[in-house]
């Protein structure tokens, strides 16, 4: 993952029995601990290779990683007859080990390199530099001085929402037995920065080498297509390892910092002391129905079950851990009446608790979530209560009960009791509820017209409803939204999609009844291109009782009749470039209707929109797509404003770069101004989530980076500067003519250019990622070989894998160089300094380029050279790689031109040895997989028999490329 200038890098003397994957070069200063640890898990994944492989096969591994760096070094074609000679004497047996020994090293060097921001955190924040861009101690601080009180911040957090919520896609690829191991390695490592004694470090180094051989062990790969429940199973492994004790300890920390920065004073006595749980998780998986067949009411149901099973195993675990340590005895300390009368309502009747009464309110507390839990569905317990006790009516009930142990301890002079464990399990309660996460339902809304346009057939109310324009539809919807009576009926035999969709909104209504309102709170509806489409989702919740309206009075009521549920929110989805660019009038539209209005009223004047960031960049690459998020975000905001509608914005960000990825703190600074207001979602996908959360602390570090810059963003006064808007005009007119020439040079590659197609399919792995067992949802809308039919997710992994990251940056240098040369060389000089101005003082364009900068640092055409060995066709290989490369140098010259870097992330060396550290197994992991495309597709056109153990080596590559690049999601 390196660029040109990394190409000098030498080639290392390996030890016996070590596998060493850095430069020679010396440890660097700060990271000389992460150099350390690299070494060391190399050279113990050296110790398993030969123990389970033999002497040959390392060898081999090692020989092929330093013809691999020739190869980076020299780049001619005699280094690479070499490694092609090399590769393909490898037999099927070796093939395999060689990839599994560099797929592992990518996961070892990954799990090192956490460690070591950690390591790196700690160090600057005892270092008494004052507070690090990120925390929450620097957003607050950068607010005092904006003359922000701390009156004004705890309404900020009152009224604010930030949600991170996680997606399943097609290219999550590891297996949760991976993530397990490898949660343990990171445990022994983090263990080495402690004090130990000779004969302590000596066991963890067994340990270590224990956990790579099992490792090396474990299958890498699924044997079969993974399906939604395992998915959700795979997310729940986060809760586990991070959220459930990180995200209220985060509060604490942040109720600390704000208590630090700003005292309490006699004024403030009438606000609540803690603050409420704006920081809510959320979830896609098992309720995203877009073009993925398998998700239905079923899975739906499974979801939420699992994840009520997970909290309330946490639950029952710390409460049973808090009756341990609360052993207070009512001889030595009062309690409260409301914890007396707990204690005695509690079925344990043991004499040797008589006089302990946190106790004997833990073990009711205990036997109440036994019995909440049974009823939830769950058929065993690990630990059998002590006896019965009912059940909780809802998570609040439980929280109560909580409250009254706070209480208690705090007025009886045990407040240092409440905070090692009681105040997390409450503030957990508070954010967790019994759902553990908001599910999201989404579909397409081509699916709603369909099954509305039956409804109304059948009903014979309207025979082509799809046919019908779009005011035609508006006003049939409209009609039948103020009518009582149903379209549906039990004595007619709809088609098996109508029946799944209506099935599903039955089973949310089920499910909000039974784990509460906040289990499922939004129906996103994708490809919303016109008002109707949004109006079709409340009819469709009026057919299944979430909504009923009044024709009589004109007024909306919203499930008052049937269990005091609000109608799920609907939120329109906007993707492409041409979605983007209406999705202001839409929703101007839309909320200009009456009905809708009083609906938007009920939802306190809240409403959601969310905004894809990968269609739009498959659809108009890098620069367009920032481009046309931005304006779509500064429309919505004037429209959202002018209506008295608070706007939350949802971010549908991926994790590569094309796909909305890249730092998260970075990107929220960089939103438009005031469309940043405290209500925010975000999601979170593919390999991002195992990059983020698999460690606790850099899980805690990510949150808290996207509670800090939501809070710096949205709490801090926006100046009215009559200079700064004007230049700001400006900046964003030069931007429009950027962006279109820009667009106009990928819609020309992508979509115009003949056999660029084909090219695609050829030159990366995208047919055979599309066979990985890695995600419940098919690669594919259609099966045929089409730009516009593939999903945008597995179109931006590919180019990841073979190291082109495309969707990142083409189009950039045409843009730059042909904006820069119309002109004379005055003008010329002139557009340079404006871009530069941009750069320094536009946080928007600033952030975009630094996001392009690092694919540009990730990309190696030298590798990608290999991949385009694979078009058969050479006039097409030649002509479409050469413009790629063309493109290329343009852009790196454009992003020179503007930024003023020498060299590739110049200012931001830790990275940039990140990339050069990770070139030595990431390149031959990608000579490995051309070679075996090779194979694969040889024996497919021969009409051969597929060579099972070729195909898992290709799956096996993707995996470990996958990891080495960290953000491919």
């Amino acid at each position: 993952m390196t660029t040109a200038d990394f190409q000098n890098k030498q080639i290392s003397t390996v030890p016996p029995g070590a596998m060493d994957m850095l430069p020679a070069s010396g440890p660097a200063g700060k990271d000389a601990a992460l150099e350390t640890d690299i070494r060391l898990l190399g050279r113990l994944l050296g110790d398993v290779l030969r123990d389970q492989e033999g002497e040959s096969v390392f060898d081999v591994v090692e020989t092929i990683r330093q013809t691999a760096v020739r190869f980076r070094r020299e780049s001619n074609a005699q280094a690479g007859a070499d490694l092609d000679k090399l590769l393909k004497k490898l037999t099927r047996a070796q093939t395999i080990a060689v990839v599994r020994a560099f797929s592992y090293f990518s996961h070892l060097s990954n799990i090192a390199e956490d460690q070591n921001h950690n390591r790196r955190r700690r160090a600057d924040s005892l270092s008494g530099s004052g507070p690090q861009p990120g925390s929450i101690a620097h957003a607050l601080e950068q607010l005092a001085l904006a003359g922000v009180g701390g009156a004004a911040v705890r309404t900020f957090f009152g009224n604010a929402l930030i949600s991170p919520v996680l997606t399943a896609h097609p290219t999550e690829v590891q297996r949760k037995s991976i993530l397990d191991a490898e949660h343990e390695i990171a445990r022994l490592l983090a263990e080495r920065d402690l004090p130990l004694t000779p004969k302590e470090r000596t066991r963890n180094t067994e340990l270590l080498h224990s956990r790579i051989t099992t490792l090396w062990q474990t299958r890498m790969l699924r044997s079969s297509k993974l399906s939604v429940a395992d998915e959700i199973e795979n997310a729940l492994s986060y809760y586990r390892m991070t959220f459930l004790r990180e995200l209220p300890g985060l509060y604490e920390d942040l109720e600390a910092e704000i208590a630090a920065r700003f005292p309490r004073r006699p004024a403030d006595e009438a606000d609540p002391p803690e603050l409420p749980p704006f920081i809510q998780m959320g979830s896609w998986i098992g309720g995203d129905r877009d073009g993925n067949p398998n998700v239905n009411a079923d899975t739906m149901r499974q979801a939420l079950a699992r994840q009520s099973a997970v909290i309330f195993d946490f639950y029952l675990e710390e409460v049973h851990s808090l009756g341990a340590e609360l052993s207070v005895s009512s001889m030595l300390a009062s309690v409260s009446p409301e914890l007396q009368a707990m204690a005695d309502a509690s079925p344990d009747v043991s004499a040797h608790r008589a006089a302990e009464p946190y106790r004997r309110a833990l073990v009711r507390i205990y036997a109440r979530l036994a019995a909440t839990t049974r009823a939830m569905g769950a058929a065993d317990l690990l630990r059998k209560e002590v006896g019965l006790a009912p059940s909780y009516a809802n998570a609040a009930e439980f929280t109560g009960e909580l409250e009254i142990l706070v209480n208690s301890l705090r007025t009886n002079h045990g407040a240092a009791l409440v905070k090692p464990r009681l105040a997390m399990l409450k503030r957990a309660s508070e954010v967790f509820g019994f759902h553990l996460a908001t599910l999201d339902m989404r579909q397409s809304s081509d699916v709603h017209e369909r099954v509305l346009a039956e409804l109304f057939a059948c009903a014979g109310v309207e025979p082509r409803y799809a046919e019908l324009a779009e005011q035609e539809k508006i006003a049939i919807l409209l009609d039948e939204l103020d009518k009582p009576r149903l379209l549906y009926s039990p004595y007619i035999a709809y088609s098996d999609e109508a029946d799944s969709e209506l099935a599903i909104l039955h089973a949310a209504r089920e499910i909000r009844r039974r784990y509460g309102a906040r289990s499922i709170r939004n129906y996103i509806i994708s490809h919303t291109e016109t008002v109707s489409d949004l109006l079709e989702v409340l009819l469709l919740q009026r057919e299944t009782g979430f909504l009923r309206t009044h024709r009589n009075k004109g007024s909306i009521q919203i499930g008052e009749a049937l269990d005091g549920e609000l109608a799920l929110m609907v939120v329109p989805l906007f993707e492409t470039i041409p979605d983007l660019r209406r999705a202001a009038t839409i929703m101007e539209n839309l909320m200009a209707i009456p009905l809708v209005s009083r609906l938007v009223a009920s939802q306190g004047c809240l409403q959601e929109v969310m905004l894809g960031y990968s269609d739009s960049n498959k659809d108009g690459g890098f620069l367009t797509s920032n481009w046309e998020l931005y304006k779509a975000e500064t429309r919505l905001a004037g429209v959202f404003n002018r209506a008295g509608v608070k706007l939350r914005l949802f971010h549908g960000r991926g994790g590569t770069i094309g796909r909305g990825g890249g730092p998260s703190y970075e990107a929220i600074l960089a939103q438009p101004p005031g469309t940043v207001n405290g209500q925010i979602r975000v999601t979170e996908q593919g390999e991002t989530i195992g990059s983020k959360f698999a460690n606790p602390e850099i899980g805690r570090r990510s949150l808290e980076l996207l509670v800090a810059a939501t809070l710096e963003a949205g709490a801090a006064p926006c100046a009215a500067d009559g200079r700064r808007a004007k230049k700001l005009a400006a900046f964003e007119q030069v931007m429009e003519e950027l962006s279109e020439r820009a667009y106009q040079a990928y819609r020309d590659l992508v979509y115009e250019t003949p056999g660029f197609s084909d090219y695609f399919f050829a030159a990366t792995p995208i047919a055979e990622i599309a066979e990985l067992n890695i995600g419940s949802r098919p690669a594919s809308r259609k099966s045929m070989r089409r730009i516009e039919d593939l999903r945008a997710i597995p179109w931006g992994f590919s180019w990841g894998q073979c190291r082109l990251l495309l969707p990142g940056w083409y189009g950039f240098g045409s843009a730059v160089s042909s904006w820069i040369e119309e002109g004379d060389v005055k003008a010329k000089a002139k557009k340079a300094a404006t871009l530069r101005a941009m750069h320094r003082e536009w946080p928007f364009f600033a952030t975009m380029l630094s996001n392009m900068e690092m694919v540009l640092a990730k990309t190696e055409l030298a590798v990608a050279s290999r991949y385009a060995e694979l078009v058969a066709d050479k006039k097409l290989r030649k002509s479409i790689f050469r413009r790629i490369a063309d493109e290329h140098a343009r852009t790196t010259a454009s992003l020179t031109l503007v930024t003023g870097a020498r060299e590739p992330l110049a200012n931001s060396p830790l990275l940039a040895r990140s990339i050069k550290n990770r070139s030595a197994y990431l390149d031959p992991l990608n000579h490995l997989q051309v070679e075996l495309i090779k194979r694969h597709r040889a024996t497919a056109a021969d009409g051969r028999k597929i060579d099972e153990r070729v195909h898992r080596a290709i799956h096996l590559s993707i995996n470990g490329i996958a990891a080495g690049l960290r953000n491919t999601g």
